[in-house]
């Protein structure tokens, strides 16, 4: 209220009245009494000296699955510690409510839980914690960063687990025709029969034929417990995105589907993942979780920018198997001088294992070719259909070295390299 060009300003903790001068006097009495309560109110904070943070690890996460990460705070101090405390995750963890309000009394303690909705594989992290004391009055507070490290470990999402069910019906059935002879290259020995036109003369077992007096031969089942290594390329070209995913990804669903799959069949799998040196390493040679192993081994890999080293690879499986297997490569086929790297070390590796070549195509390669409505469309189409035309010479030159080529847009391959897989074992060529 004005009092002859003077006015009272009530202070906000008490009745005194505190004259303020016109201008700049006012300005200055007013921040003297907002100081002073500042003042006061920090002095009522809690002291953060004896508070303690503690953090839980929160451990493994599927990619955009949810999980916690839960701190205690400990006060030990003798005055009540109100205020906020931030957890300082990294962006891409996808922490939904990193600030947290807390209120401990003096030699208690409180938990508090920040859900985290990771965007990100990887191993993501978080260096420190804040905590803020507050005054009663809300005006000034007390802070303290403590540096309380976390991870949380991302894994693959595996989205492809749904077609586990389906494969592995079809993996049952084909061992549930034990008595379906197949001729291949199955070298576990099953039974005699009196040979019959078009079998192979190699077959014949002279010892029981000599006992007969008849031409018996010996019939051959595939085995099923064979060798199967998958080999994920991490080089530049893995870092491609095709189909809001990248290569990388999109190889890691592939290999996990095959490798469950494998297993479960009763083959040995091995998982190297490779450009110029191995970046991960996993298998069944060790009792226990083949699905653990790779995703655990898969989860901290990111495209490196650096060139594939084809030569090497053989001697890497050759490091892993010395016996006859199932060598699988997850790479592309448009990335580079495929004559000059894929195609010679695929060649040497099908001399002596059964080699198949996964490479995910992009579906846009397929939509362009449509699109011819003016002239930038006639370009787009010729450069997809050049592409297309690549793609299918190296898988031309591949099959011609006795290598089986699976050629899929993202969400197929999986499914398609598991039929292929299947098939093989069908057929007995492993």
């Amino acid at each position: 209220m004005a009092v002859s060009g003077r006015f009272v300003l009530l202070a906000l903790l008490g009745t005194v009245p505190v004259l303020l001068l016109p201008g700049w006097g006012t300005v200055l009495a007013v921040l003297a009494v907002l100081a002073a309560l500042a003042t006061a109110d920090l002095l009522l904070a809690g002291s953060l000296k004896h508070v303690r943070v503690l953090r839980s690890e929160p451990g493994n996460v599927a990619l955009h699955g949810t999980t916690e990460a839960r701190l205690t705070v400990r006060n030990d101090g003798t005055r009540r510690v109100r205020g906020t405390l931030r957890d300082g995750w990294q962006p891409s963890a996808g922490a939904l409510n990193p600030v947290q309000r807390i209120d401990v009394p003096a030699r208690e303690g409180r938990r508090v839980a920040v859900r985290l909705r990771p965007v990100r594989r990887g191993d993501l992290n978080a260096l420190h914690v804040t905590v803020r004391s507050f005054g009663p009055l809300l005006l000034a507070a007390r802070q303290r960063t403590f540096q309380r490290p976390g991870t949380l470990r991302v894994l693959p999402p595996f989205h492809s687990r749904r077609h586990l069910p389906s494969k592995l019906r079809k993996l049952r059935e084909l061992d549930g025709k034990a008595a379906v002879q197949i001729r291949g290259a199955g070298t576990e020995f099953d039974s005699l029969r009196d040979y019959v036109r078009g079998d192979d003369v190699r077959s014949i077992d002279w010892r029981a034929t000599a006992r007969r007096s008849a031409v018996v031969v010996r019939t051959w089942r595939p085995e099923r417990d064979r060798r199967v290594v998958l080999v994920l390329d991490t080089s530049r070209t893995s870092a491609a995105r095709i189909d809001d995913e990248t290569r990388l990804d999109t190889g890691m669903e592939a290999a996990l589907l095959l490798g469950v799959l494998a297993e479960r069949g009763g083959d040995r799998v091995d998982f190297l993942a490779f450009d110029r040196r191995v970046r991960a390493r996993a298998g069944s040679a060790v009792q226990g979780n083949l699905l653990g192993q790779l995703v655990q081994a898969m989860a901290p890999l990111d495209p490196e920018l650096i060139e594939m080293d084809w030569p090497a690879v053989p001697a890497q499986v050759r490091a892993v198997t010395v016996h006859r297997a199932l060598v699988v490569l997850l790479t592309s086929l448009d990335g580079g001088a495929p004559e000059e790297g894929l195609l010679p070390a695929a060649a040497r590796l099908a001399h002596d294992h059964v080699v198949v070549v996964a490479a995910v195509r992009d579906p846009q390669l397929g939509d362009m070719l449509g699109g011819r409505t003016d002239a930038a469309g006639v370009f787009r189409a010729a450069a997809a259909e050049r592409s297309l035309l690549q793609r299918a010479a190296v898988s031309a030159e591949l099959r011609r070295h006795g290598v089986e080529v699976v050629d899929a847009e993202p969400h197929q391959l999986p499914p398609r390299l598991a039929d292929m897989y299947i098939r093989l074992k069908a057929a007995g060529r492993l």
